[in-house]
């Protein structure tokens, strides 16, 4: 089965919005969600609060919803304060690592092995999880939000499946992180494995189930995607690069280290990647989109390709093979 791209339209609304609507879109989240101070009003940037309203499909009171949730969850849970002595032992088998490489379109790359699960406690995983993802984060490029998974499935086997921590990974990274995720790949995935996907997919938004494509090292175009999105000088062998170094922890360690110390220079407002100017816009009064509508309420998952994140790489619920989008960035995204 294949799609044409001309003829579907990626989920949301955000091609029908120009960059004033979209401005007046954000500053009346802005007002929803009230005056923010310190570390708070450093989060609740333009191009953070633009993508609570992707995530809701620019519906504003949804949007402000969820944003509020998310300010009340980091006041409780500090992300920001964690530190890699607070982690470091649920790292020492190399389940979760940022690569040091970006791909051809400068996102962050995380490397997530589940054969190596060292730890039986949910909050110390999501604990690590959410490091990873602020370190991530931490190293983003200026014109970048977004970063890309790579899981390998090498010696999983049903063990390692924890729907429990499947579930809490899953509200944290769609609540908290909304719009980080720009690609995942599930990299040679065992067969067993695909019913465990579909059978999660009821807690998965659609605009993140359609991010996650399977791929596998004896199928040519999943090489050369792979090739597409990545040096293969740099990339780990195993997921069909030249790299063999393999993960040491001490080297990590260390460069989580010197990263630690950049974090309360990232949270100052001059220093925030997040940051974008804040432009005059018009009045909401002068916007023709219904705020209280959100298509993803009733939003089914769509077989057309993301207009950014198309890789080729196969879905194995969806049967077909999802074209290359456009590599624009900082485009629209879901």
């Amino acid at each position: 089965m294949s799609v044409d791209p001309k003829k579907t339209a990626s989920n949301g609304q955000d091609k029908m919005l120009t960059s004033q609507e979209q401005q007046a879109l954000i500053n009346e989240v802005r007002r929803l969600v009230g005056p923010q101070s310190g570390k708070a009003s450093i989060f609740c940037s333009d191009a953070c609060i633009s993508r609570y309203l992707r995530a809701r499909n620019w519906n504003v009171k949804k949007a402000a919803k969820m944003l509020k949730l998310t300010l009340k969850w980091r006041e409780e849970y500090k992300p920001e304060e964690i530190r890699w002595e607070d982690v470091a032992q649920e790292a020492e088998t190399g389940k979760i690592y940022r690569t040091n490489y970006i791909d051809k379109r400068g996102r962050t790359v995380l490397v997530m092995r589940p054969s190596r699960q060292n730890s039986k406690s949910t909050k110390g995983q999501i604990k690590y999880l959410v490091y990873c993802m602020e370190n991530a984060i931490l190293n983003l490029p200026p014109e970048q939000e977004q970063m890309v998974w790579l899981i390998d499935f090498h010696g999983f086997n049903m063990s390692h499946i924890s729907i429990k921590v499947t579930r809490e990974t899953a509200h944290v990274l769609q609540e908290h992180y909304p719009e980080r995720l720009g690609l995942a790949i599930l990299y040679n995935a065992p067969k067993f494995f695909e019913p465990f996907f579909t059978m999660v997919k009821p807690i998965l938004e659609p605009k993140t189930y359609n991010k996650v494509k399977f791929g596998y090292s004896d199928d040519q175009n999943t090489k050369k995607i792979m090739e597409d999105l990545f040096d293969f000088d740099h990339l780990e062998s195993v997921f069909g690069g030249k790299d063999d170094a393999g993960f040491d922890i001490n080297k990590y360690a260390e460069r989580m280290r010197e990263d630690d110390k950049k974090i309360p220079s990232f949270w100052t407002r001059e220093n925030s990647p997040s940051s974008v100017p804040n432009n005059a816009s018009p009045s909401l009064d002068s916007i023709r989109l219904d705020s209280d509508t959100d298509a993803s309420d009733n939003e089914k998952i769509d077989s057309s390709p993301d207009p950014v994140m198309g890789t080729g790489i196969n879905n194995p619920d969806q049967n077909i093979l999802v074209s290359e989008g456009e590599k624009n960035s900082s485009a629209d995204v879901h």
